[in-house]
């Protein structure tokens, strides 16, 4: 499926240059944090009146900038979540927009929440992603990437899938095919670590961070704590 917003956009030719999550923090967007190759914001809004007041004051700077976001209004919250369809990734017109969001929402009161974002994906162990790919696209009715490894909800609504080539295994580990990876920002991963590790959990690997951490429930299911970092070198 072809999203419309992935036609070339208009603008200064910097407008199309990818953003690393580096040059992302260079920007000093308090309210907004790489997840994922796309820039990810949420804002409390205290009731539903004002966050139907955020949305279209979002709608309104999407439209004068012809550059679209994903918004998701709840009650007591606005989430929004903005990339460059054409590029894949976040630039500079998504810097402007999520500039111009914050700017209405700061008009309207409403706060960031950056430390609530997070994002998850599954992942599944197999020896041969090929032959179990085509199952899982029919299954949750979802479409191949440019990453043979990924996929994912046409719609954005469900978590990436992507397939894990599956190695040995160590004296002990339980037999797991799927496990969870949930991505944070990067300031909050360490503490969602400790906070897994008291309720019970063990810290099986920390040799990645910060770009991932193994943890394991007290069965010895496996989860990852991951960020960007670490994974622009």
């Amino acid at each position: 499926m072809t999203d419309p917003r992935d036609r070339p956009a208009a603008g200064a030719p910097g407008d199309r240059t990818r953003l690393s999550g580096r040059d992302v923090e260079a920007e000093q967007l308090a309210d907004w944090r790489v997840m994922f190759e796309q820039l990810h914001a949420r804002f409390a809004t205290g009731d539903f009146a004002t966050g139907l007041r955020l949305v279209a004051a979002i709608g309104e700077a999407a439209e004068e900038m012809d550059h679209h976001p994903d918004v998701e209004l709840t009650y007591g919250a606005v989430a929004v979540r903005t990339w460059s369809h054409d590029i894949g990734a976040v630039t500079r017109r998504d810097v402007r927009l999520a500039r111009a969001v914050s700017d209405a929402a700061g008009r309207l009161g409403a706060t960031a929440e950056p430390h609530r974002l997070s994002v998850l994906e599954l992942a599944l162990d197999t020896h041969d992603l090929d032959e179990v790919r085509p199952f899982w696209a029919a299954v949750l009715g979802y479409e191949p990437v440019d990453d043979p490894d990924e996929l994912r909800d046409p719609l954005g609504h469900g978590p990436t899938l992507w397939f894990q080539e599956s190695g040995p295994r160590r004296p002990g580990d339980i037999e797991q095919r799927f496990h969870l990876d949930v991505r944070v920002p990067p300031e909050v991963a360490e503490q969602r670590v400790r906070a897994a590790v008291g309720a019970g959990g063990t810290l099986v690997d920390d040799g990645p961070a910060p770009r991932f951490w193994v943890l394991a429930d007290a069965q010895g299911n496996r989860a990852c704590i991951t960020t960007w970092l670490g994974r622009e070198d």
